[in-house]
């Protein structure tokens, strides 16, 4: 039998009362909520996923915390932006690489967001997605995932051409609109060799989010694009 989703709907219902009311007064008013609708499950997840991670690589860390572990906070870094919205308005559960902290390794991702309105999400209209790969790699991640698509271009194919990886995930993130210095702009490959982001994202909707199995729905996801991860460890030299 299918166990329930730690998720339900009073996660997407908090997020879309925030975003009519994101303000200090609004959010210590419905503190209680949100950690009993976001962050309680969203542990309860971190720890469902803990032995299905353990299956796919023992690399890969499932901690049901804030500072240092899988949960994000929701205060948004206006630092850069004060004039921002202070609360995201959404949220998310990662799984890091061991190794973060002395590589940017990849890991796998659940982001968690309501559908309707324009957002972070893989399409026009927000959402939620499963996600893995590397967001953002530094200069000499990045050069290094690029060169190993150079040197092996056979396994690059093989990681992301794949049947089953090719009907559940689509290749994301930002790229160059030229090659980047010291690779060859006709090389064969050049569109990925472009990407400064290698991650992968499936869409999920929010009524599986909240179905029975969506923990096993998900693991399965990862199973799927785990190929895809261990190349990317490989080419930054990151156990898997």
């Amino acid at each position: 039998m299918a166990q329930p989703s730690p998720f339900s709907p009073a996660l997407f219902d908090f997020f879309r009362d925030l975003r009519q009311n994101n303000q200090k007064s609004w959010f210590e008013a419905n503190r209680d909520r949100y950690e009993e609708d976001v962050v309680e499950p969203c542990k309860v997840f971190v720890l469902a996923m803990r032995p299905h991670l353990r299956e796919i690589s023992r690399h890969f860390q499932a901690e049901p915390r804030i500072r240092g572990g899988s949960l994000f906070r929701i205060h948004a870094n206006l630092r850069f932006n004060p004039d921002r919205p202070p609360y995201k308005e959404q949220t998310g559960v990662q799984f890091r690489h061991t190794a973060a902290s002395d590589v940017h390794a990849p890991g796998f991702y659940l982001h968690l967001e309501p559908e309707g309105e324009a957002g972070l999400g893989p399409g026009a209209q927000g959402g939620s997605f499963a996600g893995l790969g590397s967001w953002h790699p530094d200069r000499d991640t990045l050069t290094a995932i690029r060169e190993s698509i150079v040197d092996d271009p056979e396994a690059w194919r093989s990681a992301t051409r794949d049947a089953d990886f090719q009907a559940t995930f689509e290749l994301g993130g930002e790229s160059l609109k030229l090659g980047p210095k010291g690779f060859d702009r006709d090389h064969p490959l050049i569109d990925d060799i472009k990407r400064k982001d290698f991650v992968a994202v499936a869409a999920i909707g929010e009524e599986e989010v909240t179905a029975d199995g969506f923990v096993d729905r998900f693991a399965g996801l990862c199973r799927t694009g785990a190929p895809f991860v261990r190349w990317l460890c490989g080419s930054v030299g990151a156990a898997f």
